[in-house]
């Protein structure tokens, strides 16, 4: 059951620009479970079958909205995996060893991702309850270990490709980025790993100045000169990727961007295990990012506001933004 105090807030954009209800994916990583466990948790729950695409990889069919991915997040690791095992060679028998350990190291250090299809946003109460089932069934997150650098991908689907929106909500979201990590608390091994690494102070003062939006080539050259990497809080490039591969693709090649009509917010830890913990906390704070993308008077002024901040090395010294976003520049 969803605690009492945890209700999800509602998006000013329930519609994307087709006029069908908008679409979000969620990535879980934990450990605690073995991947069987966890796929027959998240199948019962779900009402789904299970199919296996390797020894460390299960599909789970069946939900109207698409296939749910348990597996581990290692790529050597999965493509062995799919791979027919010939023991009965000298060879074969080294190879056969060989994945053993690092199948058990995997389970130790390497984490069990759980990947939804786009779902309704009207279904997140669902996923909120999956969430308690897993922490049930024995999942643990983040702060669980030192070793634990696991993380909640938010991906929401945008609700227009139009770039001076796409432009609002960066700029929403590069307003509100230091109150976001401040409600984040971020485990420190996470802060370490430079996965989501902030984005650099000349480009953030670059796309929260213009008075008016650049066109959506100008906007994803921009930001493919300052973040050609997937580290950022609020990662870009698989959303530029699905509007435009070419020009994404003559700067960067990484073969895990993938491209989707969503942002990928990866700020979040998980911490599946903790009692307190849920989806909501990251999803409204992520409303606060699309409530003021949606009031462009209040992120007007914000964006002023940020943007003095920022040039005032004294009220950078004395003030916290993080603070000020918490005071000032909330939705009512």
């Amino acid at each position: 059951m969803i605690r009492a105090n945890t209700a999800l807030k509602e998006s000013p954009w329930a519609l994307n620009d087709a006029g069908h209800p908008r679409r979000i994916g969620i990535e879980l990583e934990m450990t605690g479970l073995g991947i069987d466990e966890c796929a027959r948790t998240v199948a019962t729950f779900l009402k789904t079958d299970i199919r296996s695409t390797g020894r460390y990889e299960r599909l789970l069919t069946g939900d109207p909205a698409g296939d749910w991915i348990v597996e581990y997040d290692y790529a050597l690791l999965k493509r062995l995996g799919r791979e027919e095992r010939e023991t009965e060679t000298l060879i074969g028998e080294l190879e056969h060893t060989a994945e053993v350990a690092l199948a058990w190291l995997a389970e130790n250090l390497v984490p069990i991702e759980l990947v939804s299809p786009p779902l309704p946003m009207t279904r997140l109460d669902e996923v909120e309850s999956l969430i308690e089932l897993l922490r049930a069934a024995g999942a643990k997150g983040t702060s669980d270990s030192l070793l634990n650098v696991f993380g909640m991908q938010l991906n929401p689907e945008i609700p227009s490709a139009d770039p001076a929106l796409l432009t609002a909500f960066l700029q929403a979201f590069l307003c509100l980025y230091d109150w976001l990590y401040l409600r984040a608390d971020i485990d420190v091994t996470r802060r370490l790993s430079r996965y989501v690494d902030p984005f650099p102070i000349d480009y953030v003062r670059h796309v929260i100045a213009p008075a008016e939006a650049p066109t959506l080539a100008t906007l994803i050259d921009d930001y493919l000169a300052a973040n050609p990497t997937r580290n950022r809080a609020l990662d870009l490039l698989p959303l530029f990727l699905h509007l435009d591969p070419d020009r994404v693709r003559a700067v960067t090649t990484d073969p895990l961007i993938k491209p989707r009509p969503t942002f990928h917010y990866r700020l979040p830890d998980c911490e599946v295990h903790l009692p307190d913990w849920g989806l909501y906390l990251a999803w409204n704070d992520w409303i606060e990012v699309e409530r003021l993308a949606a009031d462009p008077a209040r992120l007007q002024d914000c964006r002023a506001a940020y943007l003095q901040y920022l040039n005032d090395p004294l009220a950078r010294l004395r003030d916290d933004w993080g603070s000020l976003v918490e005071h000032r520049w909330l939705a009512p």
